[in-house]
């Protein structure tokens, strides 16, 4: 019979390991061939256009940069200039991975050489990476989050869910990730979650997500406050939905609008609900 704390020391291991690396899809191949690829403390970034009004693209778990090529090429043809980054353990940045306080750094260097950013757009585990950089300090007008994250003890719970594990282990596995990655901090799990924010913010979910739960949504609309708008969609589960061309066009209309927001924080999309057949 494994102990709890064992048990807790071994699924840390398998927790903050993607197992498995994104590789640059054919139909991202021109979009990401035609990056200036920086690499930075062994983070390789990525620069398209110009380099005028700047947009950063933070990508999810187990994912990469060149999954935002539609995006991209998009934001390409209205004259911004997107700049991303392979997250330390995806794509082509070598690992073992990071913590958030690791994407904040990544983030802050990445606003030092080509922002202040016209706004971000992050997506899945990357929402927690971007608000909390905002939220200490980096520049944006505007945010849209895609899929995404707002609690971070969701991270340990749906670990636990999905690998069946006995509800013993669930704490342990709390303690050793405050022990061994933030240095014991056990205040974590609130100061890494979704926060109130001030910037204009779009979250766009899909009802049919297997990944993040749709409920996640509704925690960053209520945490965020009243300048975040929910547009939620039907069909596109979790994959899809970052590259769906309506999803993108939402996405510029916000950026274009200059981040326009509901007085409520309701769930009002922009341009009406979409359904999709799956």
């Amino acid at each position: 019979m494994v102990s709890p704390g064992l048990a807790g020391r071994l699924a840390f291991q398998l927790w903050r390991r993607p197992l498995m690396r994104g590789r640059v899809r054919e139909v991202e191949r021109e979009v990401h061939e035609a990056a200036r690829i920086e690499i930075v403390d062994g983070v390789v970034t990525y620069a398209w256009g110009d380099g005028s009004r700047p947009v950063l693209l933070v990508h999810g778990w187990r994912s990469r940069a060149s999954r935002y090529y539609a995006l991209v090429a998009r934001l390409l043809e209205l004259g911004y200039s997107p700049v991303s980054y392979d997250a330390p353990g995806h794509g082509d940045t070598p690992g073992p991975t990071g913590t958030i306080l690791d994407h904040q750094r990544i983030i802050r260097f990445l606003e030092a050489k080509h922002g202040p950013f016209e706004g971000m757009v992050a997506y899945s585990i990357g929402v927690l990476f971007g608000l909390y950089a905002v939220r200490e300090g980096v520049a944006a007008k505007w945010i849209v989050t895609i899929s995404g994250i707002a609690q971070f003890d969701y991270l340990v719970d749906k670990f636990c869910r999905e690998l069946r594990l006995d509800p013993a282990v669930q704490p342990a596995l709390r303690r050793t990730i405050e022990r061994q990655l933030f240095q014991g901090d056990r205040e974590i799990w609130t100061k890494f979650s979704v926060g109130v924010g001030e910037i204009g913010l779009l979250a766009v979910h899909n009802d049919e997500d297997d990944v993040v739960d749709p409920d996640q949504a509704d925690h960053l609309l209520a945490q965020y406050g009243p300048k975040a708008t929910l547009l939620r969609t039907t069909g596109l589960g979790h994959h899809r939905i970052v590259s769906d061309t309506d999803v993108i066009e939402e996405a510029v209309t916000f950026l274009t609008a200059a981040g326009p927001t509901t007085s409520s924080g309701s769930a009002i999309p922009l341009s009406g609900q979409w359904s999709h057949g799956s």
